[in-house]
């Protein structure tokens, strides 16, 4: 979200203080982020927090006693690419709803052609009350967005709908509707990501280090198009994009089952997770304990997920190759035996392309052998080169 234009909007909730939050995550992901609070929100959070950490001007007021300002909210709803009510209450959701514009941030909302995203934070009686779900509907219809409130401990001190959503969903909903697109409408994705483990015994197993971090980055950027995607995925710290359906699995056996499962719905495949090639030959059912002597350690072949799912006509499938030498030969060969459209090499001996960082360096190869090397890139920025590709093959059906 580089240089991209958010207004903050902060109601009066006492949710208002984790507007602090949102506002540097919002920073974190390179938007430009200006505060707009009504007049209840100052009792909970003071504009200086908010001026401190935007480096900018919180307004608090549409007719401001101190200067002359002519049609500062005009401009204002011009300069926004999106608006954030964050928290929203259900008395702004209801001004809003009703054409009621009476303090800046309901008449900047009322001048403002950008998308305006709500992000409620009440208690549960409020959440529930038919008089505001009314409201909300209403606004659903009219195209206004919202990041639904979440379960958990409210001030009240009762449990029940009305807390504020977690960060990552409010990020996704500001990501929705700025980044956006219907690119891939229609297009059904399967995407797979993050290592497979092998087990050993109840202790022990085999893996490698693969985080995921490419392959949730793919399945972000088709969500971001349109796409309706299913994101298989080994064992991961990672938290999916909101909207995309998630499979989880441990072993190549079961990464192999549910993608043959899902292939059949699914239209494009781009397999990122880095799949066992081996597994222990015998499983045991108890830890193996320590002993004297050296111990060998017999392993057999996985079961190869592309070969099974490969060369079926009008689908697309993208694979990954990790090659420390021989790279592009390897690669090369290994997208023709599995019929692959295109195959996307990395060497993780490279600075930045290892396991478990941000950036990558990809060489693509396609199907005509074609290749296109890639700089260092983040690796939401690999995923949009990827998923262009995949749009181009759709094209040319």
């Amino acid at each position: 979200m580089q240089d991209r234009r958010v207004l903050l909007g902060v109601a009066g909730s006492i949710a208002a203080y984790k507007a602090c939050e949102v506002l540097r995550m919002l920073q974190r992901e390179g938007a430009e982020v200006r505060v707009v609070m009504t007049k209840a929100a100052q009792k909970f959070v003071a504009p200086l927090s908010f001026e401190t950490l935007s480096g900018d001007e919180v307004i608090t007021e549409l007719f401001p006693s101190h200067r002359v300002v002519k049609t500062r909210h005009v401009s204002m709803a011009e300069w926004a690419e999106c608006i954030l009510v964050c928290p929203a209450t259900a008395n702004v959701v209801g001004k809003v709803a009703s054409g009621v514009a009476d303090d800046f941030l309901t008449t900047v909302i009322m001048a403002s052609r950008a998308p305006v995203v709500f992000v409620p934070a009440m208690d549960y009686q409020m959440v529930q009350n038919p008089v505001y779900l009314f409201n909300c509907e209403k606004l659903r219809q009219w195209g206004y967005g919202f990041v639904d409130s979440e379960e958990g401990v409210l001030a009240s001190g009762a449990r029940g709908p009305g807390r504020l959503a977690d960060y990552d969903r409010i990020l996704d909903g500001v990501k929705s509707v700025l980044l956006g697109s219907d690119r891939l409408r229609g297009v059904r994705v399967l995407v797979t990501a993050g290592p497979t483990r092998e087990s050993l015994d109840p202790v022990r197993y085999l893996t490698n280090r693969s985080s995921g971090k490419m392959g949730f980055a793919l399945a972000e950027e088709a969500a971001l198009r349109g796409a309706e995607v299913t994101l298989v995925s080994g064992p991961t710290t990672l938290r999916s994009f909101e909207g995309v359906r998630v499979r989880k699995v441990q072993t190549a056996e079961e990464m192999a089952a549910t993608v043959e499962e899902a292939w059949k719905d699914h239209q494009v495949l781009l397999m990122a997770a880095a799949v066992a090639d081996y597994r222990p030959a015998e499983r045991h059912p108890q830890k193996i304990k320590k002993g004297d002597s050296e111990w060998l350690l017999p392993l057999e072949r996985t079961e190869d997920v592309l070969t099974k799912v490969g060369k079926q006509k009008g689908k697309i499938v993208v694979g990954f190759a990790v090659e420390t030498e021989e790279g592009e030969k390897r690669a090369a060969q290994k997208l023709k035996e599995k019929g692959l459209a295109l195959i996307c090499l990395n060497n993780p001996l490279e600075a930045g392309a290892g396991f478990d960082v941000d950036t990558n360096v990809v060489t693509f190869i396609d199907k005509k052998g074609k290749t296109e090397s890639l700089p260092l890139m983040p690796k939401w920025k690999v995923a949009q080169k990827i998923l262009d590709r995949v749009e181009a093959f759709l094209n040319r059906g």
